[in-house]
Parts: structure tokens; sequence; C-alpha cells
């Protein structure tokens, strides 16, 4: 019996599994133990306790769920799975689980999102996947979700992250970390037709945009308070959008029109500035970023599958150039210091690709590995720190992040 009591019959007690010699697995486990990671997540993800008790389940039954969910990620899965297949496996050998959320009357997706991030924090505690600063990349991260389109994210302030998506109902969906927690998805509703892109240009500001059912440009912006209701801003869209931001309260948006050419609009504080050609031959969406009050860099996959380059120097726009690589997706790009930019991109076997540019040359292609089945998204909040999302192969979200 816990310290709460045990409110259940014996046939909801956790059965703990014994190994040959008669004795609890746990008790030949390395270090974290079961009980320390419980530990771990009452004080460091207060937020999972929270969902389940607002959904209508008291803390002692609550206790006992992750009790049994830690327990059984320790001592029963293969732990080299992902935390969406073992909670998958979990249900198919506890079928009667689901009984403890149904006399609760908590929604089914609520305990799937809970439970497959009890399961995640557990493997991350397990394989010691805490990477300290400057220790390189971290290793994955499941965010679960469904996603129908690659992700995208922006930062408002150091160490807060608002990433998006479409999901299955082709609606918008947001998700964001704290600073120490990640939410639960929101719907923020809309009809999308394509992947959505997000920027912030001041603390507490998010604009989100992304092509509606009528192939044109639609915008939603959160202003600390509330989210605003959709609004459309024309064009002709043949790709997702792309968005950055050079000062605060302006925006330059990108897409590709129909004759694959590069188009841009701007929110220059008071108003919307018409659409104008920037040429090229684009063979996906584009991606943008701002390293200065007078600067952009956009990039996009060439007709021969390679990346190209366009940039704004205050004055006018280069021509495009190639910067070569072989792209299966559309690329992404963040900064993480004054002329600095990170290129990442989907490569030909699925891999995450970067390509630096450190101020004065672009570096040769790195391989981080893993497997995307998206374009990629990422943000940098810090000098040193760069955060990367994408779909991962069960279409949950997956992250990687780098340095502090």
């Amino acid at each position: 019996m816990s310290m709460y009591g045990n409110p259940y019959p014996y046939y909801f007690q956790p059965q703990v599994p014994m190994n040959y010699y008669g004795y609890p697995a746990t008790f030949y486990r390395q270090q974290p133990s079961v009980q320390e990671i419980l530990q771990t997540i009452r004080t460091q993800h207060q937020n999972l306790y929270s969902q389940l008790e607002n959904a209508g389940m008291n803390r002692q039954v609550v206790e006992y769920v992750f009790f049994f969910i830690v327990n059984y990620t320790v001592n029963q899965a293969n732990t080299n799975l992902p935390a969406n297949q073992i909670y998958d496996q979990f249900q198919r050998q506890v079928p009667w689980f689901n009984l403890l959320f149904r006399q609760f009357n908590v929604p089914q997706n609520v305990a799937d999102r809970v439970l497959t991030r009890v399961i995640q924090i557990t493997l991350n505690l397990l394989k010691n996947d805490q990477p300290q600063p400057d220790q390189g990349w971290s290793n994955m991260e499941n965010l679960g979700g469904t996603l129908t389109s690659a992700p995208t994210v922006s930062s408002w302030q150091p160490n807060r992250l608002d990433v998006f998506a479409r999901g299955t109902n082709d609606a918008l969906y947001h998700i964001w970390w704290d600073g120490r927690n990640w939410s639960g998805w929101e719907n923020l509703g809309g009809t999308l037709t394509s992947a959505p892109a997000a920027v912030s240009w001041g603390p507490n500001r998010i604009d989100v945009f992304v092509r509606g059912t009528d192939n044109t440009l639609y915008h939603i912006w959160w202003d600390g308070q509330r989210w605003s209701n959709w609004e459309s801003l024309g064009g002709t869209l043949t790709s997702a959008p792309a968005v950055s931001s050079r000062r605060s309260n302006h925006l330059d948006v990108f897409v590709r029109g129909n004759n694959n050419r590069l188009y841009q609009k701007t929110w220059n504080g008071s108003r919307w500035g018409d659409w104008i050609d920037l040429g090229g031959n684009l063979n996906s969406k584009p991606a943008a970023v701002s390293w200065g009050p007078n600067r952009i860099d956009v990039f996009a996959r060439g007709q021969n599958n390679d990346l190209i380059h366009k940039w704004w120097n205050g004055q006018r726009w280069s021509d495009w150039e190639s910067l070569g690589g072989t792209l299966t997706s559309a690329p992404t790009v963040s900064s993480r210091r004054p002329n600095q930019l990170d290129v990442f991109v989907r490569g030909t076997n699925n891999r995450l690709y970067k390509r630096t540019w450190n101020g004065s040359r672009w570096e040769n292609w790195e391989d981080l590995g893993n497997s995307l089945t998206s374009a990629p998204a990422s943000v940098s909040w810090g000098p040193n720190r760069i955060d990367v999302f994408g779909r991962g192969p069960n279409r949950n979200l997956i992250h990687y992040y780098f340095g502090r």
C-alpha cells in the first residue's frame, strides 16, 4: 500500500516483475530507481499531475498510475524503443488499465498524452539523456501528437519555445515549452492546406501564417492575452509560407507563387504592403531568418534539389546562389548570433543535415543522423542554443537541441 492508501482491489495492484531468484527485478536494476524517477517527475513535471487532476482524477490515483507506467518502462519495456511504441505495447499487455481513466471520466487523448510523456521522461533518465551545456546534440525527444505537416517553431524569450503543426483534421495545433515543462497540445482551429510558419518579434508575441483552402495566405497572432481571429492576406500560394522579423512590429512573409517564383509581403508596423516578385525557380517552400535590423536570408530547394540562397543586405537583394547538397525536403534556418546561420535539411536517406555560415565562410555539410518524415524546423533562443523539430516515423513531433 502506498503512502496514499490503495482505493482499488487486488486486481489493480501493480505487479512488480520478479527475477530468476524471486526478488523484485528493481532490486538488481542500476540507478535511477523507480522511486527516484517518480520523485523527478513530482518535482520537475508537476504539469503532468495537473493535467490528470484537472481532468478529474484525484492525486493518489495519479501517483498510482505514474508508478505503474514508470515501473513497466523500467522493468518490462524494451528501452531502445521510442516512448510511443512502448506505450502501444503497454496498452496491449495491460488492456484493463484504461478502466481507471474511464472511472474518473478522463478523456483518452489526455491519458495517452500524459502517459507517453511519463515514459519519455523515464527513458531520458534511464539513458542519462540530459546533455550538459556545450556537449553537442541531445538525443531525440518524442513530444507526441499526430502531425500531417512539417512543424514550425518560434521563441519569444530565452528558454521559451512555441511549436505549431497541422493536425489530422487540418486544424492548427500548438504545443509550448515554458522553461520547465511541455504543455499539452491545443487546437487553434483553421483549415490548413500547408505546414504553418511562425515568428516572434517581441516578448509574448507570436505570428503564425498558413495556406488556406483557397490557396491564399492566412494569418493569426497571439498578443500576450489571446489569439486573434484568422485574417486573409491574399496571394496565390503553391507552397507553405515562411516568415522572419528584422525589427519589432515588422514581418516579412515569403511564399512560392504559381510560377515557382519567390514572393514577399511585408508588414511595416502599420499596414501590409503589396506582393513583390523576387524571382527564382523554387522546388519547395522557402525558409527565412533575420540576424540583424535590416538583414534577411532566404533559402529553398532548387530545381536540382540543391540548397539555394538569396539575401537582403538593407539596400538590395542578392542573386540566387547554390550551396549544393541533395535535399528531400524544404530547408529551415536559424541564427544564434549576428552573421551566423545554421541551415537544416532532410537528405536522401531521410537523415538530418546541417550547413553553417560561420561569419566568413560556409562550412561543410554535417550529418546529424535520425530519421525525419517531414522538413525540419529550427529556432535559436540564445547565442549557443539551437532547437530542431521534425515529424518522426510515427507522425509524432520529435525534438533535438544543441547547447544550453
